[in-house]
């Protein structure tokens, strides 16, 4: 089955980041948002993973192209 074109376009500019930094804004919900920065590290068919430095260490977060496509996830390069 053929992606819409938004999704490629979602799927390329990921892809075109790997490795840069990014801003990541996720809706939760009622106006509240969360906010945090890391790097794209990996690509999935589904999902993409970001790794974000905080006080605690390290953690890798994942979103599906689909959060970005619909807005629930921002990307700010």
């Amino acid at each position: 089955m053929r992606q819409p074109a938004n999704m490629n376009k979602v799927y390329s500019l990921i892809q075109n980041n790997i490795g840069k930094k990014v801003l990541i804004r996720t809706n939760q919900g009622r106006n509240r948002f969360d906010e945090e920065e890391g790097v794209i590290e990996e690509m999935h068919p589904y999902v993409f993973c970001v790794k974000v430095d905080n006080d605690e260490g390290f953690k890798t977060l994942s979103f599906s192209y689909t959060d970005v496509l619909i807005r629930d996830v921002e990307l700010v390069f």
